[in-house]
């Protein structure tokens, strides 16, 4: 709908059908009938939700009760197995976004747009107070401010291998913890496949929110070189999820807990992945997270049929959050 777009002074996004066709393939075929409703929600922008995740470093009274005004409700409720009382979220159901804030120097963000859905790796986590975290792969960075939302880790390393998006982690960092506090987190660039050997056993918990096919972004592939180029190198997207997952193993002190996450619906990039970890390294567990899923079935919508110790978010109008694959492992 070109004219809803005018009205907001932006160009509607065009779809890039090189990867709707290789999509429509794969994915009516891994999801069967799930897939045209889907589709209808990846590619059709307007009916997108953003969720407002608070920064509790930057409360603001006022920005609680405009959130409620313009008819958003909390997104998770107390029936989580884990949900810390300084995690605060909103989502509304009618789709749209809450004004951005722009960056002001010495200035602390009132809260974080994001979609909802990328919250579920997080409260997967479980993150406690005095704990050492390890966000594998941590830019743009709202994940790794989810998680100091909920708590005070002992140390906490945000890596990200990539210069450019490097910097955006640090900035977001910037704009949403105060200064004391940001002397506690360090921040680096390493290769995440690497990290593993160079910092053994080091961490309680590990995030690994893994480079993957971005759906929701790829399908506005401007650029048609680019896109068939990342479609082909795609299947070796695996390899490296893989790779990354033994080095966050290698990183996890023995008990302690990883997940694993991604913004994709490929099994490739998901459960086949999982899958490939869970045979061939004979030291870590699967955790059952179906408490989870069950505690926030009423604003998210899974895949059936997936294992307990994963879940995959997939977007439907009204509740179009996702995509999202979780999943949880304990070394043993």
């Amino acid at each position: 709908n070109k004219v809803e777009s005018k009205a907001k002074g932006k160009p509607q996004k065009q779809i890039c059908q090189v990867v709707l066709d290789h999509f429509e393939k794969q994915y009516a075929a891994e999801l069967g009938d799930a897939w045209a409703s889907i589709r209808d929600v990846l590619t059709y922008p307007l009916c997108w939700q953003y969720a407002v995740l608070l920064n509790k470093f930057s409360r603001s009274s006022e920005l609680e009760s405009t959130l409620a005004v313009k008819g958003y409700h909390p997104a998770f409720h107390g029936s989580l197995p884990y949900l810390p009382s300084s995690f605060k979220c909103y989502i509304s159901r009618t789709p749209g976004r809450f004004p951005t804030q722009k960056h002001q120097a010495g200035k602390l963000k009132e809260y974080y747009l994001l979609n909802a859905a990328s919250l579920l790796p997080v409260l997967a986590l479980e993150v406690k107070d005095g704990e050492d975290v390890l966000d594998l792969c941590a830019a743009p960075g709202g994940k790794s401010v989810a998680i100091l939302q909920c708590a005070c880790p002992g140390q906490f390393h945000c890596n990200e291998y990539d210069d450019l998006r490097s910097r955006w982690l640090k900035q977001t960092i910037e704009s949403f913890i105060p200064e004391p506090l940001v002397n506690l987190i360090m921040v680096s660039t390493l290769d995440g496949r690497q990290i593993g050997d160079l910092k053994p056993e080091l961490y309680d918990k590990v995030l690994v929110d893994a480079p993957c096919s971005n759906d929701r972004s790829w399908l506005f592939s401007s650029d048609i070189q680019q896109a068939t180029l990342r479609l082909i190198q795609r299947k070796e997207l695996s390899s490296l999820q893989f790779e990354l997952l033994r080095s966050a193993i290698k990183a996890l002190r023995p008990g302690g807990s990883l997940v694993y996450s991604t913004c994709t619906l490929s099994k490739a990039e998901n459960s086949d992945v999982i899958n490939l970890i869970l045979n061939s390294c004979s030291n870590v567990m699967p955790v059952d997270i179906s408490e989870m899923a069950k505690a926030v079935s009423h604003e998210f919508s899974f895949l059936s049929g997936t294992q307990q110790h994963e879940l995959l978010v997939l977007p439907e109008k009204g509740r179009a959050w996702g995509p999202m694959y979780v999943a949880k492992l304990k070394k043993m």
